[in-house]
């Protein structure tokens, strides 16, 4: 097994069509947060497909996959680790922290970070959270948020509210978006504690994090959090 062959593999399956459409839906251009991406157009069930394949793809082919500037190179990449975590959930977890830089979209994060850095960080001290959450790096900080929803799964909120308070006053729209998905995770399952964190900042955090974060709530409550 080999990067060779998994890219072999992928190129098989590109859709030069739907790849020049994820390219814009990604923002891929000049200046925008995805800037230099390159994508082929291959769907994530194909992508899923071709990981189950090469789950046993050592880590340092991985590792070239993750280095490419083709999306679904580093896409895969993550689908396989998220497949090798559970037989090798040390060197996984350290791998992927050495390969944040490579993180770097935000299908990626969501793919992967709660399944492997939450999960692994379910019983371990959880500081690396905070130093990405307090990071300038956009990817870091979503990485941080998401990787809580394991833990919001087990019913564990606190990190996931205090590391929402570090990023409630964050400027992209992509951190927005992350921090209200995650609030409204908790709140399908305490809207108690959801609340608690809203009345301290539904004034004040931007409105696309509260229109995420109050999606699931009743009509009234809706229109009282919308109301500055």
């Amino acid at each position: 097994m080999s990067f060779q062959k998994v890219t072999s593999d992928l190129a098989k399956l590109d859709n030069p069509q739907k790849g020049k459409f994820l390219s814009k839906f990604f923002k891929t251009g000049k200046g925008q947060y995805a800037e230099g991406d390159i994508f082929l157009g291959i769907t994530v069930p194909q992508q899923r497909k071709v990981s189950k394949k090469y789950k046993d793809l050592p880590l340092e082919e991985i590792s070239k996959l993750l280095q490419s500037r083709i999306h679904e190179h580093r896409s895969t990449a993550l689908f396989i680790l998220v497949e090798k975590f559970q037989q090798d959930k040390k060197n996984v977890f350290d791998f992927y922290i050495k390969h944040l830089d490579n993180i770097n979209n935000w299908d990626l994060v969501d793919s992967s970070a709660y399944q492997i850095m939450g999960n692994y960080l379910m019983d371990k001290d959880r500081k690396i959270l905070y130093r990405l959450a307090h990071s300038d790096n956009l990817w870091k900080k979503r990485i941080a948020i998401i990787s809580t929803y394991y833990f919001i799964r087990y019913l564990q909120f606190d990190d996931t509210l205090k590391i929402a308070e570090i990023l409630v006053d964050d400027t992209h729209d992509l951190i927005h978006k992350a921090v209200g998905w995650m609030l409204r995770e908790v709140g399908k399952r305490d809207q108690t504690a959801e609340e608690e964190f809203l009345k301290k900042y539904y004034k004040t955090m931007p409105r696309t994090m509260l229109r995420y974060a109050i999606e699931k709530f009743d009509n009234e409550k809706k229109k009282f959090y919308m109301k500055k």
